[in-house]
């Protein structure tokens, strides 16, 4: 089984700001998978399909970003799944936009989002993909994150939320050392 969590914030404030980033791609993810989030469980939007003959659970938690290992560590408790089974998708500042990296550990690198769920699962060892929403030195980092794009990185970051979207869909029928060979460096 594999779990899937994008992080963000609920609510149509946070809707289209950099800071969810991780829900937009679950919702591309979703797309791919064709199904859609009707269910909230786990304190989260919630679905669990099968694809090629794999379980998989798509979540994008409810708790807001800086809470999200709770809902994390819930739906891991249920199934009795081990964070092996986990990858988490979220924004990352210190990337430019447009750009994505996969990991398969690592710090929180200053994300409340990942030292939430580092926190609830105990452990730095799962795999993440990054999507790069730039940074403006200008700006304050909250004030960033929950900005939204311009005009000119809306169609750089579209990309990268398709690309995002489909590394995570390859990663439920290949080891994430396969998917990172396959979408590092796009």
């Amino acid at each position: 089984m594999k779990v899937i969590v994008g992080l963000g914030n609920p609510g149509l404030k946070y809707r289209d700001t950099r800071h969810n980033t991780g829900f937009m791609v679950m919702d591309r993810l979703a797309e791919l998978c064709h199904v859609s989030f009707e269910q909230e469980k786990f304190e989260a939007y919630f679905v669990k399909t099968k694809i090629e003959g794999e379980d998989v659970i798509l979540m994008k938690p409810t708790t807001y970003m800086n809470n999200s290992g709770f809902a994390v560590r819930q739906v891991l408790d249920f199934y009795k799944l081990s964070p092996d089974h986990l990858l988490v998708i979220y924004d990352d500042i210190d990337l430019s936009v447009g750009r994505i990296r996969l990991r398969q550990k690592g710090s929180a690198g200053g994300h409340n989002g990942i030292k939430s769920i580092i926190s609830c699962i105990f452990t730095e060892q799962f795999d993440r993909i990054r999507v790069g929403i730039g940074r403006d030195p200008r700006v304050r980092i909250v004030d960033w994150v929950l900005s939204r794009f311009r005009p000119e990185e809306k169609e750089p970051f579209a990309q990268a939320v398709d690309l995002a979207a489909q590394a995570a869909y390859y990663s439920i029928t290949h080891s994430f050392v396969q998917t990172m060979n396959e979408y590092n460096g796009r």
